[in-house]
């Protein structure tokens, strides 16, 4: 937490709860290209992905050919992996169907908690968990979608960065400040 730009997301994006699909979607196509690296790794290059995948709009990225495929394969800027290149455009294909069926992404995704945030009540670092058994229930329903990175781990952390559970330690003053907002 020495880092400037972790020490700015975690004060004012972690956990806040997100409603709006192209939030929602940035952060899951972010989360798919995170699995296997550090998240400061992935906010370091946010504003280069936001560039290389048209500002995270799926319908764009949905048509997304060969020829982008390349282009994006030979962008530095970004996590240069044909598979989680591939699994993105699976995935923005996936989230307008799911879209279709549920008028809204945040619809869908909303109703494993009720649409509600789960606030936890963690006092040490080392008690929260890289999954649950609903990250787990959600990652299934999502792969049965045809979601692909979508792990039980990269769910939890989706979670967790779209406020669906609230993992601030009890002692961080983002804990309280988000129980009393979205209490």
């Amino acid at each position: 937490m020495k880092d400037p730009i972790i020490i700015e997301y975690h004060d004012t994006e972690w956990g806040v709860p997100i409603h709006d699909d192209k939030k929602i979607f940035e952060f899951l196509l972010l989360e798919g290209f995170q699995a296997g690296l550090s998240w400061i790794t992935i906010l370091k290059k946010r504003e280069n992905f936001r560039k290389a995948f048209d500002n995270f709009d799926f319908f764009e990225i949905a048509k997304y050919d060969e020829l982008k495929i390349s282009s994006l394969m030979n962008n530095a800027g970004i996590i240069r992996n044909r598979l989680k290149i591939g699994a993105a455009i699976v995935n923005a294909k996936a989230f307008i169907e799911a879209r279709r069926e549920f008028g809204t992404f945040d619809n869908y995704l909303w109703s494993f908690t009720g649409g509600k945030t789960i606030h936890n009540k963690f006092t040490s670092i080392s008690e929260i968990p890289a999954e649950t058994e609903l990250s787990h229930a959600i990652s299934e329903d999502l792969k049965q979608r045809g979601f692909k990175f979508v792990g039980s781990k990269v769910v939890y952390a989706h979670m967790q960065a779209t406020g669906m559970v609230n993992d601030h330690l009890r002692s961080c003053f983002r804990y309280k400040e988000l129980v009393n907002k979205y209490g």
